[in-house]
C-alpha cells in the first residue's frame, strides 16, 4: 500500500489509473499498471526507483510526450489526452516545461539565443523573448554568459541554460529527468540547489526523476516506484541547507533490482518535445 499523507488543494496535476504497455512483437510490459497520482501546484517531487521501475515512462505519459493506454490525465483542469496530437503539442509547449539529462542545447545558437528560442516559437515577439531570456539566465547565474555557446560552458553551465530555457515561458510545471545524471556530484547539487531554490522562492511545481538518493532528499515530497506501481509517497520536510555533493547510495540498496525488460523510449528532444 502506498503511504502519503492527504491532498488540501485542488491538484494542478491528476492522474487516474494510467497504464502504458509496451509491444515488440508478441511481447508485452505493462511498464505502468494503473497509477494515481495528485501533485499540488508549488510542490517539488522526486520520483525514485530501480531501473525499469517506470519512473521516466511515468514523466513522459504525464506530460503527454508518449500515449498511454488506460486511464486519464488532468493538469490544469485539462484532460490532456482528450484533445487532438496538434492541440496537445501546442498546450505543452505553452504550460509545460523540460529538462532532460542530455542537455540539448542548439551548438551554433548562444546561451541567450538557446534560452528564447520557446518563446519565439510560441510567437513571442523576439525584442521580448530576447528580454526574457537574458533575465532568465540572471536568475540562473549566468547572466554573464549568455552570449557564449555551448562548447564555451561548463556542464553544470550548460544545464542551467536547459533549467532557462524550461522555464521562460512561464510554465505551469517542470519536467527533470534525471537533470544531474551527466554531472560530477559537484555540480549535480549546484544544479538541485537552483531547482530547490525556484520552487522555494517563485513556487515553480517540478516533478523530477533521479537515481540519486541526495537528490531525492532534498525534494519536498519523495515517491518510490517498482515495476510500474508506486510503493510509497512520501510528504516531508526538504533537507536543510546545501544538497550533499557526494551522497552514499546506501539508501537505495534495500531495493532489490526490478526483473529484466525492455527499456521504455528514451525521452525525446527538449525543443522538439515542446512545440
Amino acid at each position: 500500500m502506498v503511504e502519503k499523507s492527504g491532498m488540501t488543494a485542488t491538484p494542478l496535476l491528476r492522474a487516474e489509473g494510467v497504464r502504458k504497455i509496451y509491444r515488440t512483437g508478441a511481447v508485452e510490459v505493462e511498464a505502468l499498471r494503473g497509477l494515481d497520482l495528485e501533485v499540488e501546484a508549488g510542490e517539488l517531487v522526486a520520483v525514485m526507483g530501480p531501473s525499469g521501475s517506470g519512473k521516466t515512462t511515468l514523466l513522459n505519459c504525464l506530460s503527454g510526450l508518449d500515449d498511454i493506454d488506460g486511464g486519464r490525465v488532468i493538469l490544469g483542469g485539462v484532460d490532456l489526452f482528450a484533445m487532438p496530437d496538434a492541440r496537445r503539442t501546442e498546450h505543452r509547449a505553452r504550460t509545460m516545461g523540460f529538462v532532460f539529462q542530455a542537455f540539448n542545447l542548439i551548438p551554433v545558437f548562444t546561451a541567450v539565443e538557446n534560452v528564447e528560442l520557446p518563446l519565439l516559437l510560441v510567437g513571442v515577439a523576439p525584442a521580448q523573448a530576447r528580454r526574457r531570456a537574458a533575465d532568465m539566465l540572471e536568475r540562473v547565474g549566468l547572466g554573464a554568459r549568455g552570449a557564449h555557446r555551448p562548447n564555451e560552458l561548463s556542464g553544470g553551465e550548460q544545464q542551467r541554460v536547459t533549467i532557462a530555457r524550461a522555464l521562460v515561458a512561464r510554465p505551469a510545471i517542470v519536467w527533470a529527468d534525471e537533470p544531474t545524471g551527466n554531472l560530477d556530484s559537484e555540480m549535480a547539487a549546484q544544479v538541485m540547489d537552483l531547482l530547490r531554490t525556484l520552487n522555494r522562492d517563485e513556487g515553480q511545481t517540478i516533478i523530477l526523476v533521479t537515481h540519486d538518493p541526495g537528490i531525492g532528499a532534498a525534494a519536498g515530497r519523495l515517491i518510490r516506484m517498482r515495476d510500474g506501481a508506486l510503493i510509497s509517497d512520501e510528504r516531508r520536510a526538504p533537507a536543510n541547507g546545501p544538497v550533499p555533493s557526494a551522497p552514499s547510495a546506501s539508501s537505495m540498496a534495500a531495493s532489490p533490482p526490478a526483473p529484466s525488460s525492455p527499456s521504455a523510449p528514451e525521452a525525446p528532444d527538449a525543443l522538439t518535445s515542446a512545440v
